[in-house]
Order: C-alpha cells, then sequence, then structure tokens
C-alpha cells in the first residue's frame, strides 16, 4: 500500500464529512486507506463516518486524547509507505495526493512534504510554511511585524517567506493540517510527542526530522483548503497556549533563555494593544450564484436561504466580471460538487480570492452547504430544506 491518510476528528461532522469524500476522490487511481480517528466527539461524527463511509477504517476514542496521541493511534494502524496527517477541516483535489506522492519519490532524502493551504476565501494561508521559532522570530510572529516587513530578512523567518507562495523550496517547518511522510520516518522521530502543548506538535516533529537529517519540502503545485486557519481563535487563550508552545519547544530543543520570557511577554503586549484596535468583519450575503446541472437544488436553496439563487451549469469567470450582479450587494458563490470538481473549485476560490465574493460547497451526495467567510470565525454549515 502507497498511502495511508489519517483524519482526526473532533466535533466538526459536517466538515469531516466533505474531507473523507474529497480524499476518497483523491484516492481514486491510488492504492491507499483512509483511517478517521474520532476524539470523542460529542456530535454525529461517528454515525456519519458509519453510514456514509462503512467501509472506511473508524476508531472511536474513549476520551479527546489530544492531536499528538490521536494522530499516534492512526499512524499505529496505518498500512501505507507513506501517511498524510490532515485535518478534518481540509478539502484536498482530486489530484493532491498524486502529485505530491510524485514529488516525495524524486526526494530520496525528503523529511515532510506540505502543500499550499488556502482559507474559505481562497487566501493563502501563511503557515502553509514556516521557519524554525527562535526567540525573536517567535517574536516577530505573535507581534505581527512580519506584516510590518515583509521583505525584511530579519523580520519574514516565521513565515519562510525566503520563498513565495508560489515557489517550491527547503523550508524548516510545516503546518499539522497536512504532512506527508514515509511512515517509517514518523515512526522513527517517534511520531507527535504526546507531551506537547497546542501549537508545537508539528514544529517539534519538523524540527525533530530536520535534525535526523532530513529535508523537509513545501511544495506549492497543488493546493488544499483548510478552514480554520492559524488565526482562528487569536484572543487571550490563544496567545497564552503559543507562548506555553514555545516554551516546551526550547525546554526539549534548546537552552532556556530569559530574552525568551521578555520577547513573549513583549509581543502579547504589543498583541493585546493591536487587537483591540481591530474588528471582525461579518459578511451576509445578499444573493448567491450556484455552480450546478441540478434545477432542483436552485430551487431547495432558495427556499432554504430565503433569497435569490441565480444558476449557472459550470463556473463561469466571465459572468462575475460582468453587469448582472454589480447591483446587489455581497455575492455568494455555491459550487455543487455533483457538477464540479474540487479541483476547479478551489482553483476558482483562488483565483478570486481578492474579489470580495465569498464561497460555499454543496458536498457531493450532501444535503447541506458548508463554507467560512471569514478565518476567524469557525465556519457556517446550512441544511438544505427536502
Amino acid at each position: 500500500m502507497q498511502l495511508s491518510v489519517i483524519i482526526l476528528n473532533y466535533n466538526v461532522r459536517y466538515f469531516l464529512e466533505q474531507c473523507v469524500l474529497s480524499v476518497q476522490k483523491a484516492l481514486k487511481d491510488i492504492d491507499g486507506e483512509i483511517i478517521v480517528v474520532d476524539n470523542n466527539s460529542p456530535d454525529d461524527s461517528c454515525a456519519m463516518m458509519k453510514q456514509r463511509f462503512p467501509d472506511i477504517t473508524l476508531i472511536e476514542s474513549k476520551e479527546n486524547s489530544g492531536f499528538p496521541k490521536g494522530n499516534n493511534i492512526g499512524v499505529a494502524a496505518a498500512k501505507g509507505e507513506y501517511v498524510c496527517i490532515l485535518n478534518p477541516d481540509t478539502v484536498v483535489a482530486e489530484d493532491t495526493f498524486k502529485k505530491v506522492l510524485q514529488f516525495a519519490e524524486g526526494k530520496p532524502n525528503m523529511g515532510i512534504a506540505g502543500v499550499k493551504l488556502v482559507d474559505g476565501r481562497g487566501n493563502f494561508l501563511p503557515e502553509s510554511k514556516r521557519g524554525v521559532p527562535t526567540p525573536w522570530v517567535a517574536f516577530t510572529k505573535i507581534a505581527g511585524l512580519y506584516k510590518f516587513f515583509p521583505k525584511s530578512s530579519g523580520f519574514n523567518k516565521y513565515y519562510a517567506q525566503h520563498i513565495t507562495q508560489n515557489e517550491t523550496g527547503v523550508v524548516d517547518i510545516l503546518v499539522g493540517a497536512f504532512m506527508v511522510m514515509k511512515r517509517e520516518l514518523y515512526l522513527q522521530a517517534g511520531g507527535f510527542d504526546e507531551g506537547c502543548f497546542m501549537y508545537s506538535d508539528d514544529i517539534d516533529l519538523s524540527y525533530t526530522i530536520q535534525q535526523m537529517g532530513k529535508v523537509n519540502y513545501y511544495f506549492h503545485e497543488t493546493t488544499v483548503i483548510h478552514y480554520k486557519g492559524e488565526s482562528t481563535v487569536k484572543d487571550g487563550t490563544y496567545m497564552k497556549r503559543f507562548r506555553e508552545a514555545m516554551q516546551f519547544f526550547y525546554k526539549k530543543h534548546f537552552r532556556s533563555s530569559p530574552v525568551f520570557d521578555l520577547f513573549m511577554r513583549a509581543g502579547t503586549l504589543f498583541f493585546a494593544v493591536v487587537k483591540r484596535s481591530r474588528k471582525g468583519e461579518v459578511v451576509v450575503p445578499q444573493e448567491y450564484v450556484l455552480f450546478s446541472g441540478d434545477e432542483t437544488l436552485r430551487i431547495a436553496l432558495e427556499d432554504s436561504l430565503e433569497k435569490k439563487v441565480t444558476r449557472y451549469a459550470k463556473p463561469d469567470e466571465k459572468l462575475l466580471n460582468s453587469q448582472s450582479f454589480s447591483g446587489y450587494g455581497q455575492v455568494e458563490v455555491i459550487f455543487d460538487n455533483n457538477s464540479v470538481d474540487f479541483f476547479e473549485i478551489i482553483k476558482f476560490m483562488e483565483k478570486f480570492s481578492q474579489s470580495g465574493l465569498t464561497f460555499k460547497i454543496r458536498p457531493e451526495g450532501s444535503r447541506f452547504i458548508i463554507g467560512s467567510n471569514d478565518s476567524n470565525d469557525r465556519g457556517q454549515v446550512i441544511t438544505i430544506k427536502a
């Protein structure tokens, strides 16, 4: 078997359904398997898996054992030469695994491969590629200084800005939302450290594998949607967890430094001041454009959304630039995955990421649409009335 895809789930039943569907499509011509580990979700994630995906391996944990242990459980059950650690709030394209595995086969000393991640509006997620978070680098991230000096080598190392989002290259750290590596290498590295704090587990594994003499790569030739980017819950709790994560990382791999605590405290203060000056964006669609070959779906969506839905059989860039929708305010695009494949959906979202449009997807065979209009929220699911 060539690839085992490990999906650790907790309480995101609808995102999980879409994710598993996209993975199934991407494994069509690959000798692979999907292993879903559920961390004792209170929702009906497990019931959904048994009903819709009865042939997929489902491991039901009796407790929420956390990200590191949950993934380690999944990899222990895997049979593939390669493993992919994949978040449940992701959508892969039909050719994602084929491209990544071809790339990996050409890199005999590869450690981990990560890919280009975008949020629910098609915007690039900078955490797709990162550098080792030294005290100064962690400070520039937590204080947001990299945004003010994106071209400065002294401020842009956290997000590995020595390469652009559209370049493949060597990086230090990859994000745990999507990681591909050989299963044997994962086990040799000890997997995710189960003593890790949140936000340090993927940093720790990436760095550990790099220290084993392997090379980590950011691979830009395939794009994956990751709805809940790193900025999902940037509040006081997030700052506390990030600081704890960095402390864990330094204690494990470096000598402790008083400089670290100084930088973290200064960064936290700066973050708090900046955050108070920002207001969250509330996006309320006024009209919808549906790309689907199914007229009955348009009628059902209009009934469910209680707003006008205009249908077109296939995605058409020209119509979105036409006068047809210029006077209606916020427009949201809905993709029917029965008519449009994930590759085309992701490509379209990327192209229109700066257009002001928002997006939802109706996964094939599902009675809901799903998406996220703001990288600071947890996404939205709308049930389609029968």
